[in-house]
């Protein structure tokens, strides 16, 4: 049986690594890609009792020629890509933000994702639900405030998805998004964001917590799934009700 096949940048921890084991229970292999030198042990292990594999790649989604070595080495025909990789950065007002933040920020959140997809568009199967899935943010839907950087990436990637989406409908590649809201993952954790700040998102979400890695992963296997058959361009909100306000 031959083993349809996902990409999926960031793939050690939070989204990505929720993300890779939700398609592994389908039967995917997975090809993943993070900065760190090895797979994560316990991904790696929990791929395996699943019955798939994990096949990683070290690679900084942010360098095009890292990215473009990433996608010749791995040489086949991939069904999903899934543009997880991404930062959060400082919490700063706008006249005080680093600019060196900033562009790494941009870096990483924008060209990873048309990196990625640049040079792995010709491995996605054509007229065979193909599917590229980002992950952007409600930030990318609404402003940020103290985050000028990852609202302006975010929003970007938004509408990277749509156009992606309108170039490739017709080769049949689909090209959505999730927005998450705030989620429970390492990157709020390592944020330094005070106690205070952090019950005060939670208070303003309408349903008083933080999302759960798995419920986004979830999203993002519903549209790479056979179920989302007619959907792209789409931006799916899973923010526990924070742009319902």
């Amino acid at each position: 049986m031959i083993k349809r096949k996902v990409v999926i940048s960031g793939v050690n921890s939070g989204i990505g690594y929720a993300t890779a084991l939700i398609f592994a229970k389908d039967g995917y292999q997975i090809f993943g890609v993070d900065l760190a030198d090895e797979a994560n042990s316990s991904l790696k292990l929990k791929i395996k009792t699943l019955g798939s594999d994990l096949v990683y790649y070290k690679c900084d989604v942010a360098n095009s020629q890292e990215v473009r070595q990433f996608y010749e080495n791995l040489n086949t025909e991939i069904d999903v890509l899934v543009n997880n990789a991404g930062i959060l950065g400082p919490r700063v007002k706008t006249e005080d933000y680093p600019i060196d933040a900033f562009d790494k920020i941009l870096d990483i959140n924008i060209k990873g994702v048309f990196y990625m997809t640049k040079f792995g568009i010709t491995h996605l199967k054509k007229d065979a639900n193909g599917a590229i899935i980002n992950v952007a943010s409600v930030a990318g839907l609404v402003g940020m405030t103290n985050h000028i950087a990852y609202s302006a990436s975010k929003h970007a990637v938004v509408g990277m998805t749509k156009t992606l989406a309108l170039e490739y409908a017709k080769k049949g590649i689909r090209v959505n998004a999730v927005c998450p809201g705030f989620t429970d993952t390492a990157m709020v954790e390592t944020a330094n964001l005070e106690k205070e700040y952090k019950e005060g998102l939670k208070y303003g979400t309408p349903m008083k917590r933080f999302g759960e890695a798995e419920e986004i992963a979830a999203g993002i296997f519903y549209l790479a799934s056979t179920n989302a058959s007619f959907i792209t361009g789409h931006c799916l909100t899973i923010d526990g009700g924070i742009t319902a306000q």
